[in-house]
């Protein structure tokens, strides 16, 4: 009975989710289950974004850099896994009405110099009909769909302090006029 009980325990804490602390409330996802997420470089992370088709990211107007290495089918950017590809930008276009002192219309999008090869680690999400730093730029995903893209917040999960997040469907003009004229 008592080897039972140890292997039940033993199989609830191998089958429970890693605890993640730089993810507020947060845990390590099961591996590849994100492919759209992309990792922003400047040689190191700094922002996080979202692959909306094979040549281009959404992320947040904040994470501005004239040139940046992107990185998809990543799912441990401290570990090589095979099944990274590095992008280099080829155009980062932030929102023509973003406000850098209240961070109105905080997102941009980026041109990949060359199309992403989507595969079952890199794919895109779809635009729709409490945050930290280092998670700017990052996807809110519902049903399939990039609802928001995380803007800012008061410190990390403070209570009573808002995150803050661009709402996606209220720029889906502005991106996809930019997609096509670029």
């Amino acid at each position: 009975m008592k080897a039972f009980i140890l292997l039940a325990l033993f199989a609830v804490a191998y089958a429970a989710p890693i605890e993640d602390d730089k993810i507020v409330g947060g845990y390590e996802c099961r591996k590849n289950s994100v492919p759209y997420q992309v990792s922003l470089n400047s040689g190191y992370h700094f922002c996080g974004g979202s692959l909306i088709s094979s040549s281009w990211v959404v992320s947040a107007a904040h994470c501005y850099k004239s040139r940046v290495q992107l990185r998809l089918g990543e799912h441990n950017i401290a570990v090589n896994e095979g099944t990274e590809q590095f992008i280099s930008s080829a155009k980062v276009i932030r929102h023509p009405r973003y406000s850098s002192y209240n961070l109105d219309n905080d997102i941009m999008l980026i041109k990949l110099s060359k199309p992403a090869t989507l595969n079952s680690y890199v794919r895109t999400v779809s635009l729709p009909s409490s945050c930290c730093q280092g998670d700017s730029g990052g996807p809110v995903v519902c049903n399939g769909q990039l609802q928001g893209v995380v803007s800012w917040g008061y410190g990390c999960a403070q209570r009573n302090k808002p995150g803050v997040y661009a709402k996606v469907c209220n720029y889906n003009s502005w991106i996809r006029s930019t997609m096509s004229s670029n």
